[in-house]
């Protein structure tokens, strides 16, 4: 299936280039605002003089979730100067100067004013300076107390691991502990004493909090609290309509970890999560199409099964209801169509209806089929990965499925392959137990007159084989699992229902 991007853009040895100065990416695949915001009166102005280099293009980067990106850039002159400067401003957030090797320089912070200078140098890139800008002296004074005090940590770190003595073990932990808590204290200040600074967003954004020890409650442990106080408070003061947020290497990965460690990944619960955040978001006018299209791309083809119920969602909640405008028309056309190719196959629903006709010329309900269980499975007789896996199949069928009851309801998928179905049938001495069926070319021809959906939208059959598990009441139990794991499905399945 094809994957959605929300910005379209030129690769460029790691980076990708955006445009600050037209209104969207040349031939986006999902319609996106621009990287630069409008703003009433002034754009952005920010002088550099980059020695050594000279008559040559600079770069203004910025980090896009899990990327980078070039929005700007500037010729510098003979003597090294050169201006990045446009009639609108950048989206907040952590910047980079790129040389023209496209390697980073050094980062700044972008402000609300961009209006700025920068002086630096390639060889010694650690004392660029930035005058006119409050946000980055505030940020050139974290960063050298934060090297600082992280270095010593680092000492003291060695020290505690060669320490041979339990005296020595005790005073360099208490000083490691020290050290620790006047970094916090530093950076708990500038989040109270600068709280609408840009420093201060970027640091609420990154600090996760910390796991608490396991309270007893009536003489009883409550492990389930340092896991529930966790998530309560993983996004304490983070909006999730800042699109500073995007312009940052860590909210990403944070909101991944977060999705992958904290959240159930039962359908229901991801998609309660998915909810809160876009709700939140929608106000933003990079982030909220950025994490629409993050979580449209990741759930559309899901990591474990079930979880296309979330892709499901995002279409009916948000696509069906006027987000399609952030699509152009090819993926317009791709999510929609994915969306209804899975409506109808959702875990816990009803399968679709299948009549359709044996080897022998007979019509076959799959609803008429009794059996505790029943594998529907849709393959191609010349497809390489079906000769491998339905004979596979068979062999477990014959060696316990068959035992247990278990019905095989098989469909040949093309009409015109009957030849080459009933003779890989024979030869490979497939189950007569099995019911072998395909949709006629008259049948075909009839569902495409009447407008009905066909077998394969109904079963989101894309790919071959395509298998399904279902219950005694034909409602889907699994699809899309190996034929291992739906062995192993079958077996517990079969035991719970005897207890």
């Amino acid at each position: 299936m094809r994957r959605l991007l929300l910005f379209t853009a030129f690769a460029l040895s790691g980076f990708i280039w955006l445009s600050a100065q037209q209104p969207q990416p040349k031939k986006p695949t999902v319609a996106s605002k621009p990287a630069a915001q409008a703003q009433p009166n002034k754009g952005r102005n920010i002088n550099i003089t980059l020695t050594p280099l000279k008559n040559c293009k600079v770069y203004l980067g910025s980090y896009l979730g899990n990327g980078k990106a070039l929005v700007d850039s500037a010729m510098l002159d003979d003597k090294s100067h050169g201006v990045f400067k446009g009639p609108t401003k950048l989206t907040g957030g952590i910047y980079f100067v790129v040389s023209p090797q496209l390697t980073i320089q050094f980062d700044l912070l972008m402000d609300s004013q961009q209006q700025f200078s920068i002086v630096g140098d390639t060889a010694a890139k650690e004392k660029v300076v930035i005058t006119g800008s409050a946000e980055n002296e505030l940020y050139k004074a974290y960063v050298a107390f934060t090297s600082s005090r992280g270095q010593r940590l680092s000492q003291l770190s060695n020290e505690y691991n060669a320490s041979k003595t339990k005296e020595d073990s005790t005073r360099l932990r208490n000083e490691i502990i020290k050290v620790d808590k006047e970094l916090q204290d530093f950076r708990g200040n500038i989040m109270k004493n600068n709280s609408s600074s840009l420093l201060a967003m970027l640091l609420n954004a990154m600090k996760r909090p910390p796991t608490p020890a396991i309270p007893v409650v009536n003489g009883k442990a409550d492990s389930t609290y340092p896991y529930r106080y966790v998530k309560d408070h993983y996004w304490d003061d983070v909006m999730f309509n800042d699109d500073r947020l995007l312009r940052t290497p860590f909210f990403e990965g944070k909101l991944d970890d977060y999705m992958k460690n904290l959240v159930v990944p039962d359908p229901d619960s991801v998609i309660n999560e998915v909810k809160y955040i876009l709700l939140s978001a929608r106000t933003g006018k990079e982030i909220y199409p950025y994490l629409l299209t993050k979580f449209t791309n990741k759930y559309m083809n899901p990591e474990f099964m079930g979880q296309d119920k979330v892709f499901v969602y995002l279409f009916e909640n948000f696509y069906a209801k006027g987000d399609t405008m952030l699509l152009n028309p090819a993926s317009r056309k791709t999510i929609t169509e994915r969306a209804y190719s899975l409506m109808a196959n959702q875990i816990g629903l009803p399968a679709p209806a299948l009549d359709l006709t044996d080897t022998t010329g007979k019509t076959i309900s799959l609803y008429n089929v009794k059996a505790p269980f029943t594998v529907v499975a849709f393959w191609d007789p010349n497809c390489g990965h079906c000769k491998e896996e339905i004979p596979k199949m068979d062999s477990i069928y014959k060696a316990k499925w068959k035992a247990y009851g278990v019905a095989v309801y098989s469909v040949n998928i093309y009409e015109n392959e009957i030849p080459a179905w009933k003779k890989f049938i024979k030869e490979k001495n497939l189950s007569n137990t099995w019911i072998q069926a395909y949709e006629t070319k008259e049948a075909k021809t009839a569902t495409e007159k009447a407008g009905k959906p066909n077998f394969r939208q109904l079963y989101d059959i894309y790919k071959t084989p395509t298998v399904y598990l279902l219950d005694k009441d034909k409602h889907i139990v699994a699809k899309q699992l190996s034929l291992e794991q739906f062995d192993d499905l079958i077996e517990t399945k079969r035991k719970t229902s005897k207890n």
